[in-house]
């Protein structure tokens, strides 16, 4: 008799976990979050829209469904110079966008995304997760009704291309080239003419000489965006972002009604992207410059005097920034400490493993 009993008991439990699961999975198919995602980035570009779109992909996977993020490329819902206000204004819930861009609004957006002779890319992770980055960002970015959490990072950038070389610091003088951010200001001290346009509109620019030169990232995304057909030059390194770090921009009150579950979720997205869009890119540059040089791009350094009068005015620059903006003076003076002790450390250690490793590989070649 107890048998069964037993038995019947565990029937009718057996078919109550059997609805709730039912329940549960209806619930799943079910978006409790339907975000849109701007972006600064064509879809061409795999590395950047592409990223962008697998953070959407796997935010909405992990979550069962539930939490439905999608990637928009740029200019699809609105513009690249619009989406810090958009995101601000709560038109759209998220952005996937290089900080540096919205500079006018607040030179210290620059930290964020990476500033000129600054961190590489391991360096700016740790002065966000470890240096004290990722709070002073989010003070910033609070008066701005935003949430940034860092998604990618494409590195130390070309310098960009050129119809002509750049030999001296006089032969920047006039020159219309196409940079954003402080790069800019810097820029405009000897004498450059900066312009900022979107990725999408670089090739037309340069074909039709409204501008001299244009940066845009490195290897990969340049010769995707066809730059070396339109101007030959190549110029290395990007010194305006010692790396350049991509973030998601997140309206608070989005933020806020997302739940801790949903908002742990997109963190670990988040995080994952930055692990891939930088294995991404030094796994495909290599080949792409490679590439590049074939097709007739002239490989060129800048020469050191020009260096040299790019990190004066690089540093002319900052000292001014601190001197009349409130944000930008407050993360400077720690920043700047903890870069100093980065290098210190990379010096010792990294950059001479890796300088000897380098000088052996060019002497077999």
């Amino acid at each position: 008799m107890e048998r069964r009993k037993f038995l019947r008991n565990a029937t009718i439990a057996t078919a109550a976990g059997a609805a709730t699961a039912g329940a549960s999975g209806s619930a799943l198919a079910q978006s409790t979050a339907k975000w849109r995602m701007l972006t600064m980035w064509p879809r061409s570009l795999d590395t950047l829209f592409g990223s962008a779109d697998q953070l959407g992909k796997r935010v909405t996977a992990i979550s069962g469904g539930q939490f439905d993020l999608r990637a928009f490329p740029a200019g699809e819902i609105a513009p690249p110079g619009q989406i810090l206000d958009a995101v601000s204004m709560g038109t759209v819930e998220c952005g996937h966008v290089l900080s540096s861009f919205f500079t006018g609004k607040n030179p210290a957006f620059a930290f964020d995304a990476g500033l000129a002779f600054g961190l590489n890319t391991r360096q700016q992770n740790a002065w966000m997760y470890h240096g004290g980055g990722l709070e002073a960002m989010r003070s910033v970015f609070a008066k701005y009704n935003v949430v940034p959490i860092p998604c990618g990072n494409v590195g130390v950038q070309m310098g960009g291309w050129y119809r002509k070389e750049i030999k001296t610091v006089a032969d920047l003088k006039g020159l219309k080239f196409r940079i954003g951010g402080l790069g800019g200001t810097i820029l405009s001290r000897l004498g450059v003419v900066p312009q900022q346009i979107p990725g999408g509109d670089i090739y037309s620019s340069l074909e039709k000489g409204t501008i001299d030169a244009a940066e845009w990232i490195g290897p990969y995304d340049d010769e995707k965006l066809g730059l070396h057909k339109v101007a030959k030059f190549y110029y290395y390194p990007g010194w305006w972002e010692g790396s350049a770090q991509i973030t998601l921009l997140v309206n608070l009150k989005s933020w806020e009604a997302l739940g801790k579950t949903h908002q742990e979720q997109l963190d670990a997205a988040c995080a994952e992207q930055m692990t891939q869009m930088v294995a991404k890119y030094d796994a495909k540059n290599p080949e792409a410059l490679r590439r590049l040089v074939a097709n007739g791009a002239q490989l060129r350094a800048f020469p050191k005097p020009v260096m040299d009068a790019c990190y004066k005015a690089t540093m002319e620059t900052f000292t001014a920034l601190a001197e009349k903006d409130a944000d930008f003076r407050t993360i400077y003076d720690s920043w700047n400490k903890f870069r100093e002790d980065q290098n210190l450390w990379f010096r010792v250690a990294e950059n001479s493993l890796d300088s000897y490793r380098y000088g052996i590989s060019a002497g077999r070649k």
